[in-house]
């Protein structure tokens, strides 16, 4: 596999890989990936291609899915470790 290009974005890393005539777009934060792997479709063979696909309406799906990828983890981490109790302390007089 091999990187033909990234695409500018001012929060997401937007890498473009090739993989035996197959392309592929991964989107990338800090914590999270999202991969569309976009097969030998013509259409997608240059970074050019899949710059066009990587339009405001794509980002902005992406980004929802980030969203939701964000709230899954919270609610799984906040099942799997509740926070414990408030500490009780003494009182001090």
């Amino acid at each position: 596999m091999r990187i033909i290009g990234n695409i500018e974005h001012p929060s997401l890393k937007i890498s473009v890989f090739k993989n035996d005539g197959r392309t592929s777009v991964k989107f990338e934060t800090l914590l999270y990936e999202q991969t569309f792997k976009l097969g030998d479709d013509e259409r997608f063979s240059t970074l050019e291609g899949v710059q066009k696909l990587v339009d405001g309406p794509m980002l902005e799906k992406i980004m929802e899915g980030f969203r939701q990828m964000h709230s899954t983890r919270l609610e799984v981490m906040a099942r799997l470790f509740p926070a414990p109790m408030e500490a009780v302390f003494e009182e001090i007089i």
